[in-house]
């Protein structure tokens, strides 16, 4: 069974316009057997420019039903079908969204006619829906309208049928013997980390993604090395957890390889930093650096698996910045260290440089190992519409993140409380600061620094 749909919408964005109209017409492969269309109140202005080219108006939405009055409609019009659009993703993905904010997941196999055309109808000049038809001789009353451009996706689509028959099921290669890939049906289209587990039980492999289960398709089908090819063969189940912010994913994907060691995943096995970074100032003001081993309460600017990988990231530290080997103690010395001599140190080691310039050089050293804030909060989305996800930095540390319903609102301290503790290391450090380098979060708080936060 088929859903072929067109939604029209205040803009293209789906996390920040609405649906207006919908029009969906269920479909047994020869024939339609339901409709539904409806105008829909997206309880925002429509813009005039949407306006003009759909010819939907503020006065024809203002009396129609919300999304909420209508979800039920469509989920059981469209249960056990095939999400059919011309541009699947844009449809698909708006009405998915709306449902989000119903904390309801929304979940439909997609086929998408622009792709298939492609496929089967090669060397025309466009695919848009409208070039599309014109060139197959299908007329299109009311484009731009929902219904209209719904009901001529569905000429197309029976036109693409009679050419070669869609499968609904998808074969995936490598699978192992007695593995239920309706269990691949059954996942989410949702941000999270996914395990997946051998005939014993175990897990064999860790990931994250922002769609489960198109992520896990992607590892199922047609592997290419030979270690896809024998981890494939030994997949006999997929379990997984939900995070909705992809910071949360990241930071969960690594602390589970960490803790579960899947024999396929390489990256992020590191398990003991047990080496740090520490920084402490002289009674002369001077910044000194170490490698030290890690003790229980200890807050190193940042760790490492190995002394050894420790002192060379201290000796690169020198080089770059001209730092004093010795106030990094890389030269055991009472007097100049060797960089000295060579013009590389400025004398900071016999107090010839002055502690404020020398300081200045040695913060800009570690400045990458450091966040904006000593401590600090980060707010994110969660696994639904009212939940929102917490990530906690306290005085440079990572402590654990966690999840709140704020349908009530919160404090600080409630935020703070929600938080599962998770180990710190570098790996964790250096997921947050990326991801805010190269990420929106919705909400960062500074809070003030805590000894005991936990």
């Amino acid at each position: 069974m088929y859903c072929i749909i067109d939604v029209e919408t205040t803009g293209t964005n789906p996390g920040s316009e609405k649906i207006t109209e919908i029009a969906i017409y269920r479909h047994d492969g020869k024939q339609i057997t339901d409709t539904f269309t409806s105008l829909v109140n997206p309880e925002r202005p429509i813009p005039w420019r949407i306006t003009q080219l759909t010819g939907i108006s503020d006065k024809m939405v203002e009396k129609a039903p919300l999304f909420c009055e209508i979800a039920k409609k469509i989920v059981e019009i469209t249960e056990g079908c095939t999400f059919v659009a011309h541009n699947v993703a844009f449809d698909y993905n708006f009405i998915k969204t709306e449902f989000a904010r119903l904390a309801y997941n929304y979940s439909r196999n997609r086929l998408c006619t622009v792709r298939l055309s492609r496929k089967l109808i090669p060397g025309l000049p466009s695919y848009s829906l409208g070039n599309l038809c014109s060139s197959l001789n299908i007329p299109i009353e009311s484009r731009h309208r929902a219904a209209g451009d719904a009901l001529a996706t569905v000429k197309l689509f029976e036109l693409l049928l009679s050419l070669q028959p869609v499968e609904e099921t998808r074969s995936f290669k490598g699978l192992a013997t007695g593995f239920d890939p309706e269990i691949l049906m059954a996942l989410p289209e949702e941000t999270g980390v996914y395990y997946l587990h051998n005939q014993a039980g175990d897990v064999i492999y860790t990931g994250k993604s922002l769609n489960i289960k198109d992520r896990i398709i992607q590892h199922l089908s047609n592997p290419t090395t030979r270690k896809a090819v024998e981890m494939n063969a030994n997949i006999s189940d997929i379990s997984y957890e939900l995070t909705g912010s992809e910071l949360v994913a990241l930071l969960l994907e690594s602390e589970e390889i960490k803790r579960l060691l899947p024999v396929y995943n390489r990256a992020q096995r590191r398990t003991s930093f047990s080496w740090g970074l520490f920084a402490q100032s002289d009674v002369n003001g001077y910044i000194h650096f170490d490698i030290k081993r890690i003790k229980v309460g200890d807050n190193p600017v940042t760790s490492f698996t190995t002394k050894t990988q420790g002192r060379n990231e201290l000796f690169r530290m020198a080089e770059n910045f001209n730092l004093c080997q010795r106030l990094c103690n890389l030269y055991n010395t009472k007097g100049a260290c060797f960089h000295y001599t060579l013009n590389q140190c400025h004398g900071a080691c016999i107090g010839e440089e002055p502690a404020e310039s020398y300081n200045e050089r040695a913060r800009s050293a570690i400045e990458p190992f450091l966040f904006d804030h000593d401590s600090f909060l980060i707010i994110d989305k969660g696994r639904s519409f009212d939940e929102r996800s917490v990530v906690l930095i306290q005085n440079s540390t990572y402590k654990g993140f966690g999840f709140i319903t704020i349908s009530e609102g919160f404090s600080t301290d409630d935020l703070i409380s929600c938080i599962k503790p998770m180990n710190d290391n570098r790996d964790a450090r250096q997921i947050i600061k990326q991801h805010l380098k190269l990420h929106k979060v919705e909400k960062i708080i500074p809070i003030e620094p805590s000894t005991d936060f936990l």
